[in-house]
């Protein structure tokens, strides 16, 4: 749901301010919050040039996640966690580890539990990093989608991902 913020807004405190806001109305908790804060902002950093490495440093830095662990050490104990805390840093691990778009949703949906959620954050720090989804995929989701949601999703992307 947040991953619009880190495209809309043109500067980190915007989209960290912004970020607030837009959890603020379902995730009224400060780990929501900072779940919010992190995927916003590691969008906005990867749209903008940033490394992998300095997007990692920033989360870890400024929103106290801990992205040290692997994929491979995660997936043996994870377990289904909607929070923030058991989602969101391992969504943006598999973004982390990941060599283009559909690796990344492969991996994220590979760590198990809330994949759908989890594949949702990593495939929009993705998109951004990457700066392509393949067109397949592209394909298939717009013709699932009704006329009204394409409309604004293909809106959304023409005014604030398409250069």
């Amino acid at each position: 749901r947040v991953s619009p913020v880190g495209w809309a807004y043109n500067s980190l405190d915007e989209v960290l301010s912004e970020a607030e806001k837009s959890a603020a109305v379902t995730h009224n908790h400060p780990e929501g919050i900072k779940g919010a804060q992190s995927v916003a902002s590691a969008i906005f950093l990867a749209r903008t040039g940033s490394t992998k490495p300095e997007i990692k440093k920033y989360i870890e830095n400024t929103l106290s996640y801990n992205l040290s662990d692997t994929l491979d050490q995660i997936r043996p104990n994870y377990r289904f966690d909607e929070t923030c805390q058991g989602s969101v840093p391992q969504a943006i691990i598999a973004f982390l580890e990941s060599d283009d778009y559909e690796d990344s949703v492969r991996k994220a949906v590979s760590i198990g539990g809330d994949s759908d959620t989890i594949a949702c954050i990593t495939g929009g720090i993705a998109e951004a990093f990457y700066k392509s989804i393949p067109e397949f995929i592209i394909k298939e989701t717009l013709g699932r989608l009704d006329d009204k949601l394409r409309t604004v999703l293909l809106e959304f992307t023409k005014r604030y991902v398409r250069e």
